[in-house]
């Protein structure tokens, strides 16, 4: 019992992907997106997606189907594909539908479907032009937070520790140019320090260790000073 309520109460599974299209870019992203292994995770998976449009599309078409008999518009288009006693029964069942249950329960269960169930955050490194860092949006209708910092104005990127509660998180930073605020690379997951130091080596190594400008500032973890 005290496992099952540890699993549901523990935070998602982080995973980190490493993707090189070019040897000039680097996109490190770290998702607490589920990722199918086995046969039966996969069926899972994609059976809960066919699931979720079914939902969506179902709870559309009952919305606008009560708006036509609201408005007594011609239902007869469904004697083609319920015949003429299913079409009688669904437009009954319809008009039972009371406005007030019904468009708040269609507006939740479109907001379920659409609802983005995982986070993805990156951090993206164009050697020569910049780091952008990317968050996924709530809901798969709206585009990624999304913002691009040339190399230019980079002074520096290191690895904090903070106190989020009564726990040490570590975090990810980047120093602006004429900024007073630090940039926090992967702000809303926080991954674990061992997942950072791949994102700090790989983003250090590919900015300034290979032909680009060193940084202004000295890099610091924990009071102590890091070796490049």
């Amino acid at each position: 019992m005290s496992s099952l309520i540890s699993r549901l109460t523990s935070p998602p599974a982080q995973t980190l992907h490493v993707l090189q299209p070019t040897s000039s870019t680097i996109k490190y992203t770290v998702s607490t997106r589920p990722v199918p292994k086995t046969v039966p995770a996969r069926i899972g998976y994609y059976v809960g997606i066919l699931i979720r449009a079914v939902l969506g599309v179902t709870s559309a078409l009952l919305l606008w189907l009560k708006w036509r008999i609201s408005n007594e518009l011609s239902t007869l288009f469904l004697q083609d594909a319920l015949g003429w006693e299913g079409e009688g029964q669904l437009v009954k069942m319809v008009e039972a539908f009371k406005w007030r249950y019904l468009i708040p329960s269609t507006l939740f269960v479109i907001f379920l479907v659409l609802r983005r169930n995982y986070t993805e955050e990156s951090l993206t490194m164009l050697r020569g032009l910049g780091l952008q860092t990317s968050t996924s949006s709530s809901t798969y209708l709206q585009t990624p937070t999304t913002r691009f910092i040339p190399t230019t104005c980079i002074q520096d990127i290191f690895i904090h520790e903070a106190f989020k509660g009564f726990e040490v998180r570590f975090y990810l930073v980047i120093v602006v140019e004429g900024e007073d605020e630090v940039v926090v690379v992967f702000p809303n997951l926080l991954p674990r320090r061992e997942v950072l130091e791949v994102v700090w080596r790989g983003v250090r190594r590919g900015l300034w260790e290979q032909g680009g400008p060193k940084p202004k500032a000295e890099v610091k973890e924990n009071n102590e000073k890091v070796e490049t």
